[in-house]
């Protein structure tokens, strides 16, 4: 190497730093562990429901009543000793918000609804400012035990 090819050498080492190293067999296979292994973490996370309990709700129909009521019909899955609670909205035509109300539905015994207890119809009455035309659960959740 000429004095001239060094010193450009050396001045793109200082522009743009050293060449990075390789690195090595053995230090590929204990990355890619790691990551598996993380990975693995993660989706046993996430298939066991993350340690909260789980509701689901499915909409069943609705019924309305006049311009100022609507009745929304629907299914709530959840742990029989479990509190929950569901909002429920009915819409207008334009898909606006008419009317909204929050469910609390309480422990339930094995003997009552479907599923030993997990699976319990409802029936939401809901107050309309106007005329709905759609009444749905918007979401549920489980009520944290005081």
């Amino acid at each position: 190497m000429s004095v001239s090819e060094t010193s450009a050498a050396t001045s793109v080492a200082n522009r743009y730093g050293a060449p990075k190293r390789m690195r090595t067999r053995r230090q590929k296979v204990i990355f890619g562990a790691v990551i598996a292994i993380l990975t693995l973490i993660f989706v046993a996370w996430l298939a066991l429901g993350r340690g909260e309990p789980s509701v689901a709700s499915k909409d069943v129909g609705f019924s309305v009543q006049d311009s100022t009521l609507t009745e929304v019909d629907f299914q709530v899955v959840k742990d029989p000793a479990a509190t929950a609670q569901c909002a429920v909205k009915a819409l207008g035509s334009s898909f606006a918000i008419v009317g909204w109300d929050v469910v609390t539905i309480g422990p339930n015994g094995t003997n009552s609804g479907i599923d030993q207890g997990r699976t319990t119809a409802q029936r939401a009455s809901v107050r309309t400012e106007s005329l709905a035309v759609s009444g749905i659960v918007d979401s549920c959740w489980i009520v944290p035990a005081p």
